[in-house]
């Protein structure tokens, strides 16, 4: 009898587990389709696949008891599981914004300085080099920094601003994503402005230029030299513009349902 106790008490804790990981998998894994460095196109969706149960195995002991049980019904299951991809995919947006500042801050700067269709196609999607070489280096500073640990950090801490299995609310969510859209324009902007001010003031100047020396043919040399400060800019204003954007996303790992700072 004592046998058979332990085995059921066994079989308990095994559908336990199963319940967590399964529920904690629907928002890990819809997350992971929008989360920075882990989840890029580029990964291989093997890869992406493991780091997911990855993520499982380390979110899941810790929010096992906070779970709800398995609701009764098929419906009630595809709602609750439905409530959860949901709630990751909030999650990854909130996270996904902040590296798309940099891709829209690298564009900025490429039209600015002519270099917008240099080696644009080399990536999944086709961007700018400019774009690419900014969000790779901050992603390769994040993951430096412990990306994937405050990853686990924000998909533990997202169970007390989304509960599991409710449906985030329509009007709070529409708030936040307005606002984390328009943060990350003006991120964008605040990064690419040194590229926009030197663009100005040099087409100002090659225009009075052109305007005292109508002869001299400017676009054949302002061009080049215009390539040439936009790469020097690019050495000289990368790092503190790398090191602004790590600070700020490091703040939404932080706190990535918080308000917008």
């Amino acid at each position: 009898m004592s046998g058979e106790a332990g085995l059921a008490a066994l079989v308990a804790l095994g559908q336990g587990w199963t319940w967590a990981g399964l529920a904690v998998f629907a928002r890990v894994g819809a997350a992971m389709m929008l989360m920075p460095a882990v989840g890029e196109a580029v990964v291989p969706m093997r890869v992406r696949l493991a780091l997911g149960l990855a993520f499982t195995a380390v979110v899941a002991p810790a929010m096992a008891d906070a779970l709800p049980p398995p609701p009764a019904d098929a419906i009630g299951l595809a709602a609750y599981l439905g409530a959860e991809a949901a709630a990751g995919l909030t999650f990854g947006i909130g996270l996904r914004l902040i590296v798309m500042a940099l891709q829209i801050a690298g564009t900025m700067a490429a039209q600015a300085t002519s270099l917008a269709q240099f080696f644009g196609a080399a990536n999944v999607d086709p961007q700018p080099a400019i774009s690419q070489l900014l969000m790779l280096a901050g992603l390769a500073l994040a993951l430096a920094a412990g990306l994937h640990v405050r990853l686990a950090e924000g998909l533990i801490l997202s169970y007390e601003v989304l509960p599991p299995g409710r449906l985030p609310a329509g009007a709070d969510l529409a708030e936040w994503g307005t606002g984390r859209v328009a943060r990350a324009f003006s991120l964008a902007f605040m990064l690419a402005v040194p590229f926009l001010i030197a663009a100005t003031v040099y087409n100002l100047a090659l225009g009075a230029i052109n305007r005292a020396m109508p002869q001299l043919m400017v676009a054949f040399v302002g061009a080049p030299a215009l390539t040439m400060g936009g790469l020097v800019l690019l050495l000289l204003v990368a790092p503190a513009a790398l090191a602004l954007w790590l600070g700020v996303f490091g703040a939404a790992l932080f706190d990535p349902f918080g308000p917008v700072p």
